[in-house]
C-alpha cells in the first residue's frame, strides 16, 4: 500500500493489519451495512501488471484463456493463466489502459511471482512486463445505489458489466453484483476519497471481498494455485474463458473438458459457522467419499450473520443429498446457498 495512502485511511479510523483495511472501528456494523447499503473499501491489497509494447496483445494472446482481442479500451474481461495440464496459476480481471498497453489486476500475494513467471516467456517480444500497483490507488465501490453514488462523484460510470470509462481522476471499470472498481490518481485520491464517503459508508476490505464471494466471481490465491481448471471455478459461466480464440497453455484440457468431458466438481456459495477463518485450499468432505476430501474452500470472508462466506469447489455428486463438512466428516457443516447465476445440470 501506497504510504501516504495509508496515513491518509488511518487518520480516518482506518485499523490496518498487513496492508489491508480491516475496519473503521466496527467490524460488524461495516459487515450488515454492506448488505444492502452503498459502502466504499480500499483494495490496496489488489496489485497491478502492466503488459506495454506492440506485441503486448499477440504475447498475451497466447497466455491467457479470454480473447484479448475483445478488449478495446471500453471494457474489461475476466481472464485465467494456466499451467499445461489446464489449472489455474492465477486469475485476473484485464483491461486496455492505452494503445499497446494493459493492465491485469491480481492478489498482491501472486504478483511477483506471477509477473516473473510471464516476463520469462516474453523473450523477443517488444513487450514490458512491469509492476503498476503504485500508479494508482485502487478502490472498490458496491450496493444497490453504487453507479448512482459513482456517477455522482465521477460524472459517469459504467452501465453494462465489463464496461470501462475514463475520467479526469483515472478509470472505473464496472463488475457483476452492483460492483464498481475505482483507479484513482494518487494524488487526487484523498478528495474523491472524502466525496465518495459523502455516499458510501467506508467499510474495511473484507465487505468487499464478501461482495465478490456472493457474486460468485472468485480469486485464485496462493493455497489454491493449480487445483482447478477454469470451469470448476464457474470461469466460463462469467464469461472468464473464450473458447474460439485459440491456443494457450493448457488450452487443449480446457477445451476438451469443455466439450468432451463430464465436469465432476463446481463452484458453490456457502456458509460456515465458524470463529477461526476457514482458508483458501481447506478441504472438505461427505459421507459418499470417506476416504478422500470432495472439495475445497476457494475464497472466504466475514458473513454479516456470523461465520463465514465461502466459495467452494465440490463434487456435483456430493452436493446432491449428502452434507459438505468443513476439515472433517465430524467438522462443521457448510450451508449451501444460491449464486446469483444458474449452474448447469
Amino acid at each position: 500500500m501506497n504510504a501516504s495512502w495509508q496515513t491518509f485511511l488511518e487518520s480516518l479510523g482506518a485499523v490496518m493489519q498487513n496492508g489491508r483495511v480491516q475496519h473503521f472501528g466496527n467490524a460488524s456494523a461495516e459487515l450488515r451495512y454492506a448488505l444492502d447499503q452503498v459502502i466504499v473499501a480500499d483494495l490496496s491489497d489488489l496489485s497491478l501488471i502492466q503488459f506495454a509494447g506492440e506485441d503486448a496483445q499477440t504475447y498475451l494472446q497466447g497466455q491467457l484463456s479470454n480473447d484479448l482481442r475483445l478488449l478495446d479500451g471500453s471494457n474489461s474481461q475476466l481472464t485465467s493463466y494456466c499451467s499445461p495440464k489446464g489449472r489455474m496459476i492465477a486469475n485476473f480481471l484485464l483491461w486496455q489502459d492505452a494503445p499497446n498497453s494493459y493492465l491485469a489486476q491480481l492478489p498482491a500475494s501472486l504478483r511477483e511471482p506471477i509477473q516473473k513467471r510471464l516476463s520469462m516467456f516474453v523473450l523477443r517480444s517488444k513487450v514490458k512486463v512491469s509492476d503498476a500497483s503504485e500508479a494508482w490507488v485502487r478502490l472498490g465501490v458496491g450496493g444497490a445505489g453504487a453507479q448512482a453514488v459513482v456517477t455522482s462523484v465521477l460524472g459517469e460510470a459504467p452501465s453494462t458489466v465489463h464496461g470501462l470509462v475514463h475520467h479526469a481522476s483515472g478509470s472505473i471499470l464496472r463488475l457483476p453484483g452492483d460492483l464498481f472498481e475505482l483507479l484513482i490518481a494518487p494524488d487526487q485520491a484523498n478528495a474523491i476519497w472524502h466525496k465518495l464517503t459523502t455516499h458510501a459508508k467506508a467499510v474495511g476490505t473484507a465487505c468487499w471481498d464478501g461482495l465478490m464471494i456472493r457474486a460468485g466471481i472468485p480469486t485464485i490465491l496462493p493455497g489454491t494455485q493449480e487445483a482447478f481448471v477454469p470451469q470448476m471455478v464457474n470461469y466460463e459461466l462469467i464469461g472468464g474463458v473464450n473458447f474460439k480464440k485459440g491456443c494457450y497453455p493448457g488450452q487443449e484440457i480446457v477445451a476438451r473438458t469443455q466439450y468432451l468431458g463430464k465436469l465432476k466438481r463446481r463452484m458453490y456459495v456457502g456458509n460456515l459457522m465458524l470463529d477461526t477463518a476457514p482458508q483458501p485450499g481447506d478441504e472438505l468432505f461427505s459421507a459418499d467419499l470417506p476416504d478422500q476430501a470432495t472439495g475445497m474452500i476457494v475464497n472466504a470472508a466475514p458473513a454479516p450473520g456470523g461465520g463465514y462466506d465461502v466459495l467452494a469447489v465440490i463434487q456435483i455428486a456430493s452436493v446432491e443429498g449428502n452434507a459438505i463438512h468443513w476439515k472433517s466428516l465430524d467438522g462443521p457443516t457448510l450451508k449451501l446457498g444460491v449464486l446469483p447465476y444458474a449452474i448447469p445440470a
